[in-house]
C-alpha cells in the first residue's frame, strides 16, 4: 500500500510507548523523527513534511490527553487526525449525470482507470460510457475496447481516425444515452507543448464537470512539475493514485494534490476492473497505521457475495447458516474471497489483523495462502459430486485417488478435509448465536483493531469516530 513503510515503522515506534501513561519529549521527538524519515523516502515533498511533524510534535507536547487514555493511545490518536489533515478529504463526485475527462503521462494507468471507473459507476446504478481519444499510442484503442467488455460497460472509439478531437465530439454524441461519459485521453512521456494543446482542445469539445490527474504511485518527486503544467492547462479537480498493488511509494501523489488544491478521488489497486476504490481518507489512514477498514472491507464482502451469488443462481449464502456446510459451500466462499481482491489487502482492512500481525509475516505469507487456496481448488475439482455434497464420507482409498486426479499430495487433499471440518464447526456456533451475541462478537473485534487501542477500533468512519 501507498506510504507502507510509514505505517509499519510508526507502528515499531509506538511499540516501544506500550506501558506508559505519559510522552516525554523523547518519545515524541523520536516519533517525529521517524514520520520525517517515511514521509522524505516515500518522496513527499519536504515542507508537506516538516508542516506535519511540527504541528504532530506541538499538539503531542501540549494536549493533556484523556482520563485513561495511554501514551500510546494519545499519540496514535494525533498522529492519525494529522495524517487525515494531510491527505485531505476525498473528491467529491456525485452520482449523476456527468462528464469526466482524464489526464496524465503515457503510463500512469489512464485506459484502465477509465473502464475501472466506468465499472464503479455501473455497480452504483448509472450507465457509464468510455470514450477513447488516445491516438498517439499504438494499442490504446485496442486495450480500452477490451477493458470495457470485461467492465460491461459502453465503448467508443475510431481507429481509423487520426484526429482525436474529432473522435471526443463524435463519440458524445454517439454515446448520448449514457449518464456518465469517461473521456480518456493521450499521454505523452513528458509534459510536451503539443499534449497539452490536445487536452485543451479535447475539455472544449466535451465541456467536463471534472478533471482528473491520473498518477502513478511510483511518481516520485516529478509529481510536483507535473500536476502544477496540468492544472494550469486544463485545472485538476482530482487525482487518482494508480498501481498501489506494487512497492510504490506514493508520496508524490500527496505532493500533487498539494500543489493542484484538489483532493484523491479514486486508488486502483490491482489490474482487474474490480481493483479500483473511492478514497476515504479516515479508512486510508486507519488502514495505514494498522487499525483496519470494515467500511470498504464491508463493501467487497457484498459485492464479492452479490457476483458469485449472480454466477450460481441456486446458492444462497444464508443457507449455510441454517443447513449442512458442504465442500461446494467451501468452493464457493473461497471464490467469493478471489473476488474480494488481494490476500493481504483483505487482512489490512480487518481491525487486529492488518498492520502490526502482517508485519510479523514473512514476506511472501499470503502468496503461501493464496496457492494454499489454489491447491484447494484443484482437489475439489478431482472430487465426485457425492464427494463435494458428502466430505465426511471420503476415505483413506478416495484420498488416494483424488490425490492421483489432482496432482496434490494425499496431506494436502486431508488438510482440506480438516479445514473444511473447521469451517463447519464454526458456523454451526454462529448458527446458534442471537443477534445479541453476534452484536457483542463484532464490537470485541472493532475494539481489536490497533493492538490494544481499547474502544477506538477501525471502523468506517474512522478509528476515533
Amino acid at each position: 500500500m501507498v506510504l507502507d513503510d510509514l505505517g509499519s515503522s510508526l507502528r515499531s515506534s509506538l511499540d516501544k510507548l506500550q506501558g506508559k501513561s505519559r510522552l516525554s519529549k523523547e518519545d515524541v521527538e523520536e516519533i517525529v523523527k521517524e514520520i520525517q524519515r517515511s514521509l522524505l523516502q516515500a518522496d513527499v515533498e519536504v515542507s508537506l513534511v516538516m508542516d506535519l511533524s511540527q504541528s504532530i510534535k506541538e499538539r503531542a507536547l501540549e494536549e493533556e490527553p484523556p482520563g485513561g487514555t495511554t501514551a500510546r493511545d494519545h499519540i496514535l490518536k494525533i498522529v492519525y487526525e494529522e495524517m487525515v489533515k494531510l491527505v485531505g478529504d476525498s473528491t467529491e463526485i456525485p452520482l449523476e449525470p456527468q462528464t469526466i475527462m482524464l489526464a496524465g503521462l503515457q503510463g500512469s494507468g489512464k485506459t484502465t482507470t477509465a473502464a475501472k471507473m466506468a465499472w464503479w459507476f455501473s455497480k452504483k446504478g448509472l450507465r457509464p460510457a468510455v470514450i477513447q481519444t488516445d491516438t498517439f499510442r499504438p494499442g490504446a484503442y485496442d486495450q480500452a475496447k477490451q477493458m470495457c467488455e470485461r467492465a460491461e460497460v459502453e465503448f467508443y472509439g475510431d481507429p481509423d481516425e487520426e484526429d482525436p478531437v474529432k473522435i471526443a465530439r463524435e463519440g458524445m454524441e454517439a454515446t448520448d444515452d449514457a449518464d456518465v461519459h469517461i473521456v480518456d485521453t493521450a499521454g505523452r512521456h513528458a509534459l510536451e507543448a503539443d499534449l497539452i494543446d490536445e487536452i485543451e482542445e479535447i475539455e472544449e469539445a466535451v465541456n467536463p464537470n471534472l478533471n482528473l490527474l491520473v498518477l502513478d504511485a511510483a511518481i516520485g518527486q516529478g509529481a510536483k512539475k507535473q500536476a502544477k503544467e496540468f492544472n494550469d492547462s486544463i485545472g485538476i479537480g482530482g487525482v487518482v493514485i494508480t498501481k498501489l498493488d506494487g512497492t510504490a511509494k506514493g508520496g508524490g501523489a500527496l505532493t500533487a494534490v498539494n500543489e493542484t488544491g484538489s483532493s484523491i478521488s479514486f486508488l486502483g489497486t490491482g489490474e482487474t476492473v474490480q481493483d479500483i476504490e473511492r478514497f476515504e481518507p479516515n479508512g486510508f489512514i486507519s488502514r495505514l497505521l494498522g487499525m483496519g477498514d470494515l467500511k470498504q472491507l464491508s463493501e467487497r464482502v457484498e459485492r464479492a457475495m452479490q457476483e458469485t451469488q449472480a454466477e450460481d443462481e441456486d446458492w444462497n449464502p444464508e443457507d449455510i447458516m441454517k443447513g449442512k456446510f458442504t465442500l461446494k459451500d467451501m468452493k464457493r466462499q473461497m471464490d467469493a474471497m478471489n473476488k474480494m481482491g488481494p490476500l493481504d489487502q483483505v487482512m489490512d482492512m480487518i481491525p487486529g489483523l492488518g498492520g502490526g500481525l502482517m508485519d510479523q509475516l514473512p514476506d511472501d505469507a499470503m502468496d503461501v495462502t493464496q496457492n494454499r487456496m489454489r491447491s484447494f481448488e484443484v482437489i475439489m475439482d478431482s472430487m465426485t459430486e457425492a464427494e463435494m455434497e458428502e466430505p465426511r464420507s471420503i476415505g483413506a482409498s478416495q484420498i488416494e485417488r483424488i490425490s492421483r486426479g489432482s496432482g496434490k499430495d494425499e496431506e494436502t487433499v486431508r488438510e482440506l478435509l480438516e479445514q473444511h471440518k473447521m469451517m463447519e464447526r464454526t458456523l454451526k456456533q454462529f448458527g446458534q448465536m442471537g443477534d445479541g451475541d453476534m452484536k457483542r462478537m463484532m464490537k470485541k473485534l472493532e475494539n481489536q483493531g490497533g493492538g490494544g487501542m481499547g474502544g477506538m477500533g477501525g471502523g468506517g468512519l474512522g478509528p476515533f469516530g
